[in-house]
């Protein structure tokens, strides 16, 4: 029987090396599936805020939880693709438009909505006017700063923060577009949906949209969590720490998807200071000679 009938290349059949295994074509459908899904809820999403309404918050809410769903998917697809091996140039292509929609159009759209275009009309109608204009502005630009993010890791290699971490561990560059998206989704869905109706609410709104948007663009670094699960040393505690917060999370999911998405943020902010800190304290007491 030849080398071909035998489906080895004809180099591993001399030299009696076992054929490397590769993955199927179905395998590579696979991440894209969960891709698939991610822009689903991203367009389910989208229809969801532009139903809503002071009447019916439900609408709004229903567009937050798929945003964060859709954080979850987008999280499995990359993790599948690197377990499997079905890491491909079409699937990251794929992934980035679906993280467009879906963490860039979606969330920037139900902010806008609800943050702002319900604002009523008979309460300060000169400050609602002037709202409005700036969150439909400021709305756009968290999407600008969402896909120039995407863009940047796209054509990034191995990018550095400028305020390096602990080595061994991986960082974002920048806050990541899913967890901006969960900002805006996990607030909304803290309050059920039910939209902003004082301006100056509304104000505090426009700056956390704001500064997320810069968080996003910026250089600080934030964890990227792609070390958990790599390590067997403690599994069972891994395992019982991921139950616990699924069952928190199920439990009370208004308040505890709010503090892990305000959470998240605030680590970032968090990391940046103390670098910042670390390092003029460096400046201000430099390290004396050594020797007699």
């Amino acid at each position: 029987m030849s080398a071909q009938e035998l489906e080895l290349p004809a180099d591993d059949a001399r030299d009696g090396k076992p054929k490397r295994q590769h993955p199927s074509r179905g395998m590579y459908v696979l991440p894209s599936l969960f891709t698939a899904g991610n822009i689903a809820l991203g367009y389910y999403a989208i229809t969801q805020s532009v139903q809503g309404s002071a009447a019916d918050p439900a609408y709004f809410d229903r567009a937050a939880l798929a945003i964060g769903f859709a954080v979850l998917c987008d999280g499995v697809d990359g993790r599948i693709a690197r377990m499997t091996n079905t890491t491909s140039d079409f699937g990251k292509e794929l992934d980035s438009l679906a993280d467009v929609i879906t963490f860039g159009v979606a969330p920037s759209l139900l902010a806008y909505i609800w943050g702002f275009r319900m604002l009523p009309t008979s309460v300060h109608a000169d400050l609602r006017d002037s709202v409005i204009h700036a969150g439909v502005f400021v709305c756009f630009l968290f999407l600008i700063c969402g896909a120039s993010r995407l863009a940047r890791f796209n054509i990034s290699i191995n990018p550095q923060p400028r305020n390096p971490g602990r080595p061994g561990h991986k960082y974002f560059v920048g806050m990541p577009i899913p967890a901006g998206a969960g900002v805006i989704a996990a607030v909304v869905h803290c309050f059920d949906g039910s939209p902003i109706y004082d301006p100056w609410t509304a104000l505090v709104w426009l700056a956390l949209l704001l500064f997320t948007g810069f968080l996003m663009v910026s250089s600080w670094r934030f964890w990227s969590g792609k070390e958990i699960g790599t390590s067997d040393r403690h599994p069972f505690q891994f395992v019982a720490l991921i139950a616990l917060i699924g069952a928190l999370i199920a439990w009370k999911s208004e308040y505890m998807l709010m503090v892990i998405a305000l959470g998240y943020l605030v680590s970032g902010v968090l990391a940046r200071l103390a670098y910042s800190w670390s390092r003029a304290r460096r400046h201000a007491h430099p390290p004396g000679p050594t020797g007699s």
